[in-house]
């Protein structure tokens, strides 16, 4: 009987775990191992014995398959930690402002005799834009502003909304989504909508840690790109 590699091991590994019922461990893998060795010594030819580096080649691969286990048992545990951690480090936005991918603002009506209170969004770009054009459209779909900002730089550009229709009228209290339109030199620009919301709530889910706002919507850490 020869062993040439692994996979007579991890074949009677899996044989012996589904006959048992139980979880191979690695410390069961290497009893197999030397059990396996020890027969083949026994068992072998005296006119053609086993070269000795083909016995180290098998002690090699045997310490490598135990490293891997330990080393994939490490990493998980690191994993874990690292989750707990975020979520953590997450539950401190609960009660602030972030800034993420969105197009929903909201104005309110203002105390008689003041202004309107501005509307704080931002624009991002992949790169620089020398015009961009910003348009808010209420409920109805009718566009209530156009503001032409110019040129814009690459990253997030933060941008305000004084809360006033194209007519110089204050606009009525209530949401209100924006389109963003950005080109350079005639090229299209494609720009990402962002905007300010209030952390709800902190969840470790299936896909990491998400942060639960008050307007209902869902987003990863890495969809922040500022809070306040």
């Amino acid at each position: 009987m020869a062993i040439s590699d692994t996979s007579s091991i991890t074949g009677l590994n899996a044989a012996s775990a589904a006959s048992n019922g139980k979880d191979v461990t690695s410390a069961d893998s290497e009893q197999r191992f030397l059990k396996l060795l020890v027969t083949q010594l026994n068992n072998q030819d005296p006119l053609n014995p086993m070269e000795n580096a083909e016995l180290t080649s098998q002690l090699a691969q045997m310490s490598t398959v135990s490293g891997i286990e330990k080393l994939n048992a490490t990493l998980s545990g690191l994993v874990n930690q690292t989750g707990t951690n975020q979520v953590l480090q997450a539950a401190s936005l609960i009660g602030y402002n972030v800034l993420s991918p969105g197009n929903t603002i909201g104005t309110s009506t203002p105390k008689d005799g003041e202004e309107p209170a501005p509307v704080p969004f931002a624009v991002q770009l992949p790169d620089t834009a020398g015009d961009v054009e910003v348009k808010i459209v209420d409920s109805a779909g009718r566009t209530v502003r156009t503001m032409s900002l110019g040129s814009m730089t690459e990253g997030v550009n933060p941008v305000t909304w004084d809360g006033k229709a194209d007519d110089g009228s204050v606009a009525p209290a209530g949401n209100y989504t924006f389109s963003v339109s950005a080109s350079n030199n005639g090229t299209k620009v494609e720009a990402t909508a962002l905007t300010f919301s209030q952390v709800a709530a902190v969840k470790q889910g299936a896909n990491g840690v998400t942060l639960e706002l008050v307007t209902g919507q869902s987003i990863t850490l890495a969809d922040v790109r500022m809070f306040l």
